[in-house]
């Protein structure tokens, strides 16, 4: 078909491939291929994905080799993926889509709701397997010399009435600040080749970006330097709702570029960098679960997060802290959940 042939079919409501067949009442088949016993919620979804998925077949005149190199890239991150590292997951955060679900599920859940501490993406680094801590006590243990030590602390209370939420779960963790070669996992980061073919205008095979990025900013399970559940923690508050913790003061960090995000960055020409953050997920009986991110007021990569997660309500200041000799930063931030009723 023409460009202009092209072009009028589309005005009229039809897209490439109607003379093979292959338009829109393809898709009805496809769609309606779905048979009685669909559940209706999956039965909406599905149908606006494949019909979504066709559109944009059609648009962009998608080719075969085009669609083997994404059919590749999923294979690969599904290849990368662990207990301890989700790369589907990132490749989902790098195009923005966790971020856009995060605020669709939290808009849904919050309209009559205020003052409720905003939520963020969970990322890929989050462990089912995190240890207990005590209140008050350090969740780091491989800390750099040039770390700076932060002594956290807030409560955790009902959005409606302040009333402090006593046992609520506070879990935490955060990538190091470390700015070494690491050795092992980290060093030995085998890039598995995915050969484009000179597709999207790439080279044939995945570039190994991290020759040259800095080793800075490895969650423990990326860096065998790291002593296992290092700055991660769990912490249930006190009859006050209190909870309390040293960490350290995050520093920015590429996302890992050995794999096909960093690869899909690299394609799409944007930075790897994320802002200084912190991860929480807090969990209370009773009240809504809550997944989030705090971010460094003073880090440059806030309008420009790799994984577009930052949110004005998000952002925090570290303070100095006086007669500690364990932590010259403070910072105080207490959270509100909402009941799961509202």
């Amino acid at each position: 078909m023409s460009s202009a042939a092209q072009q009028q079919a589309t005005a009229n409501g039809h897209q490439g491939g109607d003379d093979d067949g292959l338009g829109p009442e393809f898709t009805r088949t496809v769609i309606e291929s779905m048979g009685p016993a669909t559940s209706p919620r999956l039965r909406e979804v599905m149908s606006s994905l494949i019909r979504h998925v066709h559109d944009f077949a059609r648009e962009v005149q998608l080719t075969t080799d085009e669609w083997m190199a994404g059919v590749q890239l999923i294979n690969w991150a599904g290849q990368m993926s662990n207990e301890k590292r989700n790369e589907g997951q990132l490749l989902c955060d790098v195009l923005g889509l966790e971020s856009l679900v995060d605020h669709i599920t939290f808009s849904a859940a919050t309209k009559s709701t205020k003052g409720l501490t905003a939520s963020a993406i969970l990322g890929p680094f989050w462990r089912h397997d995190t240890p207990l801590r005590e209140n008050g006590s350090t969740i780091s243990f491989d800390t750099p010399a040039d770390a700076q030590v932060v002594y956290m602390h807030g409560k955790v209370a009902d959005v409606k009435t302040g009333a402090p939420l006593a046992d609520a779960t506070v879990e935490v963790w955060q990538a190091s600040t470390n700015a070494y070669p690491p050795v092992g996992k980290a060093a030995s980061r085998a890039v598995l080749v995915v050969a484009y073919r000179g597709i999207f205008g790439a080279s044939s095979g995945a570039l190994d970006l991290t020759s040259t990025l800095p080793f800075a900013g490895l969650y423990e399970q990326q860096d065998d330097n790291q002593v296992e559940h290092n700055l991660r923690g769990v912490f249930k508050t006190d009859a006050e709702g209190k909870y309390s913790f040293y960490c350290l003061r995050p520093t920015p960090y590429p996302i890992p570029t050995d794999g096909p995000a960093g690869k899909l960055l690299n394609l799409m020409d944007r930075h790897v960098f994320r802002p200084a953050h912190i991860h929480f997920m807090v969990v209370a009986d009773g009240y809504r679960s809550l997944v989030t991110q705090i971010f460094d007021e003073d880090c440059k990569y806030l309008g420009n997060d790799s994984v577009f997660a930052v949110k004005d309500d998000l952002r925090v200041r570290f303070v100095p802290r006086e007669g500690d000799d364990k932590a010259s930063l403070e910072l105080e931030y207490d959270i509100n959940l909402a009941p799961k009723a509202e």
